[in-house]
């Protein structure tokens, strides 16, 4: 068994002091046993409006925040999932929001571009959302070899989308990470039974880190950060402001559940 831990921020626009409690985070949750932590999406900034992230957006393979997620890493000797950074884009007034996966030793191991992009307008209020606007798609998933199983990546609106996690499965997929920035209102609605669903349709551990509380652009986000198992059961929930969730990431229980539970092998359809 592995502790694995979600580590759930309310992020504000400067980034040096999200860093800061980025750090004091992580460190509590090694302390804690944790081998592997997962940062919330737009950990590093959450500013007064879109397009503060094009400003600090980095190059990839170098910038402070790539320094540091590389540095925690190292310093504590843990796996480090780093939420979502602005990243370089093809268009200049746009960032790719980049998910790198850091292991024990510091070195970069993964990156994925959040595939899925928030233009909605939530029903029944005056919300209204265009991440296009500032936000350059990804085009591919990602499962990567771990010492806990086989880790993929999804982020926030990602979620929504079964089809997305589907083909992760045909890849050895064991664990996913869902770094998030929830609405407090669609998070209310839908994010736990979105992430049990994941978890159960695809027998595997969902570890969820989100953003959780009320930030200085005056957004609130919805917290409940959480990790799932692969029966659906809700094994840690953190509900509102800074902290984190962890639980042992079982692998011999997983293997065990999917062979007296063989689901995936009796699908009939198939996503590519």
């Amino acid at each position: 068994m592995t502790i694995c831990a979600a580590i759930q921020m309310a992020s504000g626009p400067q980034v040096n002091a999200n860093l800061l409690e980025a750090e004091k985070q992580i460190a509590d949750a090694v302390k804690a046993g944790a081998k592997l932590v997962a940062l919330p999406e737009n950990f590093a900034i959450m500013g007064m409006n879109e397009y503060d992230k094009v400003n600090v957006r980095e190059a990839d393979g170098q910038g402070p925040i790539q320094e540091f997620l590389a540095s925690v890493a190292k310093k504590y000797g843990v796996w480090v999932v780093g939420g979502t950074m602005p990243m370089a884009a093809h268009a200049d007034n746009k960032v790719r929001a980049a998910c790198l996966v850091y292991d024990d030793q510091g070195q970069r191991v993964a990156r994925y571009d959040k595939v899925h992009l928030f233009d909605v307008s939530v029903p029944d209020t005056a919300e209204e959302y265009r991440e296009s606007d500032s936000v350059e798609a990804g085009e591919a998933s990602c499962v990567i070899d771990t010492p806990f199983g086989r880790l993929g990546i999804a982020v926030c609106y990602d979620l929504r989308f079964p089809e997305f996690f589907r083909p992760m499965t045909r890849k050895g997929l064991d664990i996913v990470v869902i770094p998030s920035a929830f609405t407090s209102k669609t998070g209310a609605a839908h994010w736990e039974v979105l992430l049990r669903a994941r978890a159960i349709e695809n027998l595997c551990y969902v570890i969820a880190p989100n953003q959780g509380g009320f930030h200085v652009n005056g957004r609130q986000t919805y917290g409940h950060s959480m990790i799932v198992d692969p029966w659906g059961v809700v094994l840690d929930c953190y509900k509102t402001g800074p902290g984190f969730v962890s639980a042992d990431v079982d692998k011999s229980r997983l293997e065990k559940m999917r062979a007296a539970f063989p689901a995936l092998e009796h699908r009939r359809f198939f996503c590519e």
